[in-house]
Formats: C-alpha cells, sequence, structure tokens
C-alpha cells in the first residue's frame, strides 16, 4: 500500500463530501426557508452513513443541525 496516495485519495473523498453536503443542507434550508415549511430557527437531527463495500465498512454518525 502507498501511504502517501491512500491518504491523499481519503482526504479528497472526505473534503468532496464535506463541501457537497454542506452546499446541500445550506439549499436545502433555504428553499424550505422560502417556502414556509420552517421558521429558520429549529433544530434538526442528521445521519450520515458511510459504506465502503470492498473493505466492508459500514458506518454511522449520527449528530444535529442547528439553524440558530
Amino acid at each position: 500500500m502507498d501511504e502517501e496516495n491512500f491518504n491523499l485519495s481519503m482526504r479528497k473523498f472526505l473534503k468532496m463530501v464535506g463541501v457537497s453536503s454542506q452546499n446541500a443542507i445550506e439549499k436545502a434550508v433555504e428553499k424550505a426557508i422560502a417556502e414556509g415549511r420552517i421558521k429558520g430557527d429549529e433544530s434538526f437531527p442528521a445521519k450520515v452513513t458511510l459504506e465502503i463495500e470492498g473493505i466492508k465498512l459500514h458506518i454511522v454518525f449520527d449528530g444535529e443541525i442547528r439553524l440558530q
């Protein structure tokens, strides 16, 4: 295994996931506020599942997104 390539590809993947996830959440919140479905002061439970079939990894991260 090439540790340097492994770490680089992992960081690139996690950065892509983080940036894409944040953009999607922001757009969904803006749309929900614009449509009047939420007020903008709520908190929401959030869950992310990471799966890598080749190494049989399945892990769930639970958290909360607070708008205020």
